[in-house]
């Protein structure tokens, strides 16, 4: 195993001119939403930071989040895995297998003591001595805790690795826990979604692979540049809850025009994630905007809060203390309050302009 490089060095290696390594460092300012103006830290940070060494482990799950991960758009998971980070274990996308593969995790775990960066991908059963994962020979959970012991942060990918996800539902038959709930006196990073949206993967190990430390966190853990706000906050459907218009069933006029999505279910107003602005498939679509409501991935406990399209408790419409029943009524009532009040002054000021004209003419006279 070689030293690991800077993003600059591998770029030199590689004979990629100095214009594609300064179109790469901006690519990556805007996916880790910094603005312009730190585009010159960025390039100093690539040109001087050695690339991180991963270790990227697989617990209860269904490879989802591995799905999307090499779906990135901005930058592609290929960069990423083969020029922006050192990627030295992941049991999916490896290939070696079997017990060269996990001799490979130990030389790594003891050559990069404290340095490396843990990525781990599901939930942790703790039933039965954690026999319903083993990997290796050995039960999940015990392996969790021993790459856990070097690693300098850790990355819980996925709502199963965040919450417990669907493993962790009622009625937990495997006791299936989150990371955090296993692993303590560790910096966690929990980027929750079932599956996670691609970028946020790879904006969050760029950010620590640039920077060195961590990208700043809510109360939750989760990284405030992609879970600072609401769906609801970024949703183009938005105007039509303000005023009032929901679809009330899946097959009627509402839903082809597509208004708000909150009374047949949408999660929005309280799931925080990116989906709004960053979008899937390099910006093309999302759930919201194929007429599905948001169900909530990122949000903990979200399997147990069913049945999916069946509408939240109310929601008040800001600055009005009403419910989405009636906010339709107040919009028309103020509509309609809207004409009556034009009529009224309208035909004010035609009296007086009529008054005004008769009075000029007898003047005249």
């Amino acid at each position: 195993m070689k030293d690991v490089e800077s993003l600059w060095d591998l770029f030199q290696k590689r004979n990629v001119s100095r214009r594609n390594f300064l179109k790469t460092c901006v690519t990556i300012t805007g996916i880790l939403g910094l603005s312009p103006s730190l585009i010159s830290d960025v390039v100093s940070a690539a040109e001087k930071q050695p690339l991180v060494p991963v270790i990227w482990l697989h617990g209860h799950e269904c490879t989802g989040c591995d799905e999307a991960f090499i779906r990135s758009q901005s930058p592609f998971a290929s960069d990423v895995l083969l020029n922006m980070i050192s990627m030295e274990y992941m049991d999916v996308l490896a290939a070696a297998a079997g017990e060269p593969l996990e001799h490979h995790l130990q030389e790594v775990m003891k050559k990069y003591n404290g340095k490396y960066l843990l990525a781990v991908e599901g939930a942790v059963p703790l039933n039965d001595d954690g026999i319903h994962c083993m990997v290796g020979g050995k039960t999940f959970v015990h392996n969790l805790k021993e790459v856990a012991k070097g690693a300098a942060a850790i990355i819980e990918v996925g709502s199963c690795a965040a919450w417990g996800g669907i493993q962790a539902a009622k009625p937990n038959p495997t006791k299936s826990v989150s990371v955090s709930d296993v692993v303590s006196g560790k910096t966690i990073i929990k980027v929750p979604g079932c599956p996670p949206i691609p970028e946020v993967i790879t904006g969050v190990i760029m950010h620590y692979t640039l920077y060195g430390q961590i990208p700043p966190l809510d109360s939750k853990g989760r990284p405030k540049q992609f879970f600072g706000n609401r769906i609801h906050d970024t949703c183009y459907r938005r105007p039509f809850f303000d005023s009032g218009m929901f679809v009330e069933k899946f097959d009627d006029a509402a839903s082809k025009a597509g208004w708000c999505l909150y009374k047949v279910g949408c999660r929005g107003p309280e799931t925080y994630n990116s989906c709004g602005n960053l979008r899937w498939w390099n910006g093309l679509s999302y759930p919201i905007q194929s007429g599905a409501p948001c169900i909530g991935c990122s949000a903990n406990n979200f399997w147990d809060n069913d049945p999916f399209y069946n509408r939240m408790p109310n929601i008040p419409v800001p600055n009005a203390i009403v419910n989405a029943d009636q906010v339709g009524i107040v919009a028309a009532g103020a509509l309609t309050a809207g004409v009556i009040i034009h009529g009224a002054l309208s035909t004010i000021q035609h009296k007086r302009h009529h008054k005004e004209t008769h009075e000029t003419e007898k003047d005249n006279e």
